[in-house]
């Protein structure tokens, strides 16, 4: 403990860079791996040939070409957005509730997008392309409708303390969407397939539009969430001193969960709902660099692509050919860490 108080509270180039190493290594090893075997010099090289002024023959047939242009390179761009997000917000989350065990689908994200994606697919209108797919506009929709009715059932909350009070009212929305999630698949059983497919998260149809769609969404709400990270450490002390401070408590906290909650509504509707990510890579990040919000939150924009891109391959390799969803491989690591978090907060309580 007395080593990780000591760290300081600022952000470290050679942390930075550690960062940045590992979203290329996850990078490259997400556009190598797969089904197809393409050499890891061909994918540089195929990498190269497309910048602007560089004539590199890679020596890879069309097809080949086409699978790391059209299918691996979206895919891994998606995850590191996607990651990036989830995991930043999870980050947020905690420092504004003062909770270790928060994480981006707390206030009732994932219950709506569930259920918006389950009624456009029920209703036989996930067939579009892009960015115009139903699926992914109703997950968003009902993303956001879940969230809102959080704010407003948690409004009502009279003389409870502000962050018990929308905890409890993302618990009770949570539950109202996933009931009726639950009731609408009970009637329409021949799509439980396609909705479980979107439940349990997946980037296998990742293609550009995806990426278009989400990456507008991913840069305002992290950029939101940076620009407050300094007031996230003002706000560990408690409402009362951080407002002694001149800190605008109920503003900036308002200000987080919107861009937090924004960019999970955003992620959640292209690729699903993915579990875990929010809680493993903040608090590995607060382990090994220290608890300073200025450090934590930048390190797990690029710790958190990195991590659901190597997720996202050993869903693809585990048991070839078919693919596991990715929701499945993150929980596989999150139950076991999610313990973890829960002993240690016991301990520091």
């Amino acid at each position: 403990m007395r080593s990780r108080a000591v760290r300081p509270a600022r952000l470290s180039g050679w942390w930075v860079a550690s960062g940045c190493i590992a979203v290329l290594v996850a990078g490259v090893a997400g556009l190598t791996l797969g089904p197809a075997e393409i050499g890891f010099g061909d994918v540089l090289r195929e990498l190269a040939d497309g910048l602007p002024l560089v004539d590199l023959e890679s020596g890879l047939a069309a097809r080949q070409q086409a699978i790391i242009w059209e299918i691996r390179l979206p895919r891994v761009v998606l995850g590191l957005l996607v990651g990036a997000m989830l995991a930043t917000a999870g980050g947020a989350y905690q420092g504004v509730f003062r909770n270790p065990l928060a994480d981006p689908y707390l206030l009732g994200v994932a219950a709506g997008a569930g259920f918006g994606a389950t009624m456009a697919i029920v209703s036989g209108a996930g067939d579009g392309i892009g960015i115009l797919d139903p699926v992914p506009l109703s997950a968003f929709a009902g993303a956001l409708a879940a969230v809102s009715l959080t704010y407003l059932v948690g409004a009502a909350g009279g003389r409870l303390d502000p962050v018990t009070s929308l905890v409890l009212s993302g618990v009770a929305v949570a539950s109202f969407f996933t009931a009726v999630q639950t009731f609408v698949q009970q009637r329409e059983s021949e799509t439980i397939r396609q909705v479980y497919f979107f439940v349990l998260g997946q980037l296998r149809t990742a293609g550009w539009n995806d990426v278009v769609l989400l990456a507008p969404y991913t840069g305002v709400c992290l950029g939101l969430i940076l620009l407050v990270r300094r007031r996230l450490d003002a706000l560990g002390v408690g409402d009362e001193e951080a407002g002694a401070l001149g800190l605008d408590v109920r503003r900036m906290r308002l200000i987080t969960v919107v861009a937090a909650s924004l960019g999970t509504a955003a992620a959640v509707s292209v690729s699903g709902l993915i579990g875990f990510v929010g809680i493993i890579v903040p608090h590995t990040v607060r382990l090994l660099f220290g608890t300073s919000y200025r450090v934590i939150l930048p390190l797990t924009i690029l710790f958190g692509g990195a991590f659901l891109v190597l997720a996202d391959i050993v869903a693809r390799l585990a048991v070839q050919p078919a693919e596991i969803p990715i929701g499945v491989v993150t929980a596989f690591l999150g139950a076991p860490f999610f313990v973890l978090v829960l002993r240690s907060a016991r301990r520091t309580g």
